[in-house]
């Protein structure tokens, strides 16, 4: 590995699992790397692995007490919190997760966490039920949506006697992300996105409308990877109960109107498009002023089409885009229920996209509204690589990873495409 930490302070927090003596490598490889690592230790933490281990290998005083204070002139917590380019958690335990994600203090630990304002990197180890339960997922996914970034458990044999997927991720692979992040290329740097997510709705009066059942998690995912990699991104978002990731603009609009006008104020800035959003094909001819009262047995509703978003995105970049504007590189979606490849890239051929992200909506793990996905990546020369069922935040990285192969021209100088796993 070529990076170099030196200047870097990184928390090392360690919590109270089996895997904590791994703590003791991550701690050392970090060092050697030219980091300063101030190592945190929670009171079961210290029942796996000594912290006198800790204190010799990263040649600092291991923090275990939050009252414990040794310096007058400071407040511990405080001062390692704004110190920290980075907080690593590793081992993460089910009981660390959740007070991070409900915003319980009460170790040195969870308080600093709490203080910080550095990236946060959370390296999760546990029984493989553990893992899975909808808890245990919940305040995962709350802290993914809060801007946290994990490298994922393992899949091996568990300390409790179970195989499966739990186990810590291994050191040089917790440094590999810690570096990237750190100190590792940023590929879109300098370079303008724009994402839409979520679904739009079409209003039949002031309290009834159309829509669909986009959460918009993939959009959020994607940006979120893409401001990672160092891009300047847009987010146009349309109805989903998630908060938008911390970017640099946030637009928030209700219908395919409003996100046509929006995105298409903003095309010419643009390196990158990504139309993740389930926009409406139709919306009502009458919109009611007032809310409709119960009528008929049947109702008729005439609808008109919506302005196709992408079909006029592909259309500016290859036809109405005038001279000197950018030419951006186009990423749509397909969601399908049959037929994936087919209507795939018919679609991509259409729209004039450059790479079109397809799923069967209707295969488990893969529909709207769940927090992984089953995708098939095209191009114009048809099948470009399948993604498995995985995290929309793996799936991210893994998109944009390719489209940085693809595409040279949006790297940054001297850029690379790679990002961390998330």
């Amino acid at each position: 590995m070529n990076y170099s930490l030196s200047g870097k302070t990184i928390i090392l927090g360690i919590t109270g699992g089996i895997a904590a003596y791994k703590a003791a490598t991550l701690c050392s490889r970090l060092v050697g790397l030219g980091a300063s690592v101030r190592v945190i230790m929670t009171e079961g933490a210290t029942k796996f692995i000594s912290p006198l281990t800790l204190q010799t290998l990263s040649r600092h005083p291991v923090a275990t007490d939050v009252f414990d204070e040794r310096d007058a002139a400071v407040v511990q917590h405080i001062d390692w919190a704004d110190a920290a380019d980075l907080v690593v958690v590793a081992p993460a335990t089910a009981n660390s997760i959740a007070k991070l994600a409900h915003g319980i203090a009460d170790d040195m630990l969870s308080t600093t966490l709490l203080a910080t304002t550095a990236p946060v990197l959370i390296a999760p180890a546990m029984n493989v039920h553990m893992l899975a339960h909808p808890a245990v997922q919940d305040n995962l996914d709350t802290l993914a949506r809060r801007g946290v970034r994990f490298v994922e458990s393992g899949t091996g044999q568990l300390a409790c006697g179970y195989v499966g997927k739990g186990r810590l991720a291994e050191p040089d692979e917790i440094v590999q992300v810690v570096a990237e992040l750190l100190a590792g290329p940023k590929p879109l740097a300098g370079k303008r996105v724009l994402i839409t997510a979520g679904g739009t709705i079409e209003r039949l009066d002031p309290v009834r409308y159309i829509t669909n059942d986009s959460s918009g998690k993939m959009g959020f995912a994607l940006a979120e990877e893409a401001r990672a990699l160092g891009a300047e991104v847009t987010v146009v978002w349309a109805r989903t109960e998630l908060a938008p990731p911390p970017v640099a603009e946030v637009v928030r609009v209700e219908s395919a109107q409003e996100m046509y006008d929006a995105v298409m104020a903003r095309l010419p800035a643009m390196d990158v498009v990504v139309k993740a959003a389930a926009v409406a094909d139709y919306r009502p001819v009458q919109r009611e002023k007032v809310k409709m009262k119960k009528g008929p047995d049947k109702l008729t509703l005439e609808l008109v089409r919506n302005p196709d978003i992408l079909q006029a995105i592909g259309d500016w970049k290859h036809e109405g885009g005038g001279a000197g504007a950018n030419k951006p590189y186009v990423i749509g979606f397909a969601a399908e229920t049959g037929d994936v490849e087919g209507y795939a890239l018919d679609k991509l051929r259409r729209k004039r996209c450059d790479l079109i992200a397809a799923n069967d909506v209707s295969e488990p793990g893969a529909g709207f509204g769940t927090d992984t996905n089953i995708l098939r990546l095209f191009g114009a020369e048809g099948l470009v690589e399948s993604l498995p069922l995985q995290s929309k935040r793996e799936a991210a990285g893994r998109i944009w990873r390719i489209a940085l192969a693809r595409a040279p021209g949006l790297r940054a100088v001297d850029g690379e495409a790679g990002a961390p796993r998330a």
